[in-house]
């Protein structure tokens, strides 16, 4: 029997393990005491040769521990500040190596969990994660560091990885970094598996999930089903767990000491390690995930469809009096017929077009114009009137003459003299503007010919023109119109009248 004497401290522990339930044994084997000494120490035989006197430290300290397991499971507490906060209120207790030292020798002394074993099956399941880390990169015009969330997905049979910084994480951001993941393992698994992010999952029951609007598309588009954890169980997607984790210690560590200045060139560099990554052979495996993913896993995907997914997001307008919507998120008005004002629509758009409904008819396309507070109209959804009054504002001697060139010489003079008359050449507007229909109701042909006459006549205006063309009168021959006096011995000449 060993006749060294211990501490207080491990007698407490011995204690504590016995009423746990633990065996004579198992307790000698945890405190490295021999079990002849640990039978003694509990039959209190023993107890007046501990080493020094009774220490309430230690029992203060082993009463916090309970809650210590909970609070350490909120994001952000760590031993570090649970220390703090207990030598804040016991300024005589432990150190902080000490502590964590007692605080192990708990969580070593407590029923160990059972570790299930899950096979996975080839082509079954994709899980998602963002990684809760940011990667960042530099803007060049502001010199402000942008910080971008990082995209994890894991096919879990075969280990296989995608790791993308995201532009923001919102929905298109995230559904895009998506795309490109189907498009790197060249096929669709038959399931994808999320947390309860918001840009994916609206309500999760206990035996129902509600997705986004989005989320459903994004996988009606691509043929797979969607499956999300229960609510506060990241144990639901294990794999992807441990790969946001392999993640930081293959590619973020990697990338401690890089500069980039663009969020292009941040990927660049992620694609470069990541495939680094899925080519490293697995340990006692001449394997890598990317090996097994080419022989066993990627024959079990669906093909990808043949036009990746376009984000697209829906909102309610109502048609202002002016025959417009607004696209809320841009600031943008973009118009619509204007029978529909005051009826209640709904907007379906994507990164470049914007489509209007009511019910289910489309009643306008447009492409999509960020520009905050413009408007986006086309010509025939105005009234008549606005649309005569669109065309005045264009009008220019530019515009007119550049019409009648195309005409002819002859209109291109009318056109021209007519503004030239005015003292004011926006004062001709009108009358051009009523050529240009005569031209378009005549014909250029015919309106050419009546020019090549009018310029005959010492005054050019509207009238002239629009009274020919009128009344036919360009189409009886000149010379049919001429009198013609016979030659015959009554006429006086010229000298009669001298």
């Amino acid at each position: 029997m060993s006749n060294k004497l211990i501490s207080m401290e491990k007698v407490s522990l011995i204690h504590q393990l016995k009423e746990q339930g633990h065996s004579i044994r198992l307790i000698s084997r945890k405190t490295g005491v021999h079990r002849k000494t640990v039978a003694q120490y509990l039959s209190g035989e023993r107890l007046q040769e501990v080493s020094i006197p009774q220490d309430s430290r230690l029992s203060i300290l082993t009463s916090f521990f309970p809650v210590y397991d909970k609070e350490l499971k909120r994001i952000g507490v760590t031993r570090q500040l649970l220390w703090e906060e207990y030598r804040k209120a016991h300024p005589d207790g432990y150190g902080y190596t000490q502590f964590c030292e007692h605080y192990s020798r708990y969580r070593l002394s407590l029923p160990r969990e059972a570790v299930m074993h899950l096979e996975h099956i080839f082509g079954d399941r994709l899980e998602i994660d963002f990684a809760g880390r940011p990667l960042s990169y530099i803007d060049i015009t502001s010199g402000a560091t942008i910080n971008c969330p990082v995209l994890v997905c894991v096919l879990p049979a075969s280990g296989y990885t995608y790791v993308e910084a995201l532009g923001s994480a919102k929905s298109e951001d995230l559904f895009l970094g998506l795309n490109h993941c189907l498009e790197y393992i060249g096929g669709v698994p038959r399931n994808v598996i999320s947390d309860n992010m918001r840009q994916f999952v609206v309500k999760n029951t206990r035996y129902e999930f509600t997705f986004t609007d989005l989320a459903v598309q994004w996988s009606v588009h691509y043929g797979t089903n969607l499956e999300a954890t229960r609510i506060n169980h990241p144990c639901d997607k294990p794999s992807v767990e441990k790969h946001v984790y392999i993640s930081y210690l293959r590619i973020y560590a990697r990338l401690r000491n890089d500069r980039f200045y663009s969020l292009t060139s941040l990927n660049h560099r992620v694609r470069e390690l990541l495939d680094e990554h899925n080519d490293r052979h697995l340990s006692r495996s001449r394997e890598s995930r990317h090996d097994i993913f080419l022989s066993m896993e990627r024959s079990q995907l669906s093909p990808l469809p043949q036009e990746s997914f376009v984000p697209k997001n829906i909102t309610i307008a109502k048609v202002q009096k002016n025959y417009h919507v607004e696209l809320g998120e841009d600031r943008h008005f973009y118009s619509v017929p204007y029978r529909y004002i005051g009826q209640q629509t709904k907007l379906i758009y994507d990164g470049w077009q914007v489509d209007v409904f009511i019910r289910m008819d489309c009643i306008a396309s447009h492409r999509r114009d960020r520009r905050q507070w413009g408007y986006t109209t086309l010509p025939e959804h105005m009234p008549g009137n606005h649309r005569h009054y669109m065309k005045t504002l264009a009008w220019s001697r530019e515009y007119f003459e550049h019409i009648a060139a195309k005409t002819g010489p002859s209109a291109e003079e009318v056109f021209k003299r007519i503004m030239n008359s005015k003292k004011f050449v926006e004062q001709s507007y009108r009358s051009c503007s009523g050529l240009k229909r005569l031209m378009d109701q005549y014909g250029n042909e015919r309106f050419e010919n009546v020019c090549k006459t009018v310029l005959q006549y010492g005054h050019v205006n509207y009238g002239i023109v629009a009274n020919i063309l009128k009344n036919s009168m360009d189409k009886n021959d000149s010379q049919e119109n001429t009198a013609i006096i016979p030659d015959h011995e009554n006429i006086r000449g010229a000298a009669a009248y001298q």
